[in-house]
């Protein structure tokens, strides 16, 4: 396991444990409390989501809403060498960010195989494809 810094923007997002994934409890508190994924700021409208072209298509993310500025920063910073801070084991295809003007916040039932909690925008105002790297 990588030494995990400390949190906060810059060395490492709100919601993430590092290396170990993101943390399940911190991504509730950011869907109930409306609070940044990244800086754990209070969110505006719209705001962003950044994830896999898979969960773009299925709209369904698992990294909690950011402000713009937070998912720019999120993606330069660990988009290609810490991922798992972002909620993916390993580097995607590409990244996508979705700007939306809110979301729904769907917990796993028991019965799912995957666990995670999952957002989904309910009014998508602009999806932009990056590259990783």
């Amino acid at each position: 396991m990588k030494d995990q810094p400390s949190v906060g923007i810059g060395d490492l997002p709100f919601a993430s444990r590092g290396d170990l994934g993101l943390d399940r409890s911190r991504v509730t508190q950011c869907a109930l409390s409306r609070i940044c994924g990244v800086c754990a700021k209070s969110l505006d409208r719209p705001v962003v989501f950044i994830g896999s072209r898979a969960e773009a298509s299925a709209e369904a993310f698992h990294f909690p809403p950011t402000h713009r500025a937070c998912a720019e920063h999120a993606l330069e910073h660990w988009g290609t060498s810490w991922t798992a801070a972002l909620g993916h084991p390993t580097a995607p295809a590409g990244w996508v960010m979705v700007t939306t003007s809110g979301f729904e916040f769907v917990r796993a039932t028991a019965e799912a195989t995957d666990r995670r909690p999952v957002f989904s925008p309910n009014s998508v105002l602009a999806e932009e494809a990056l590259p990783v790297g």
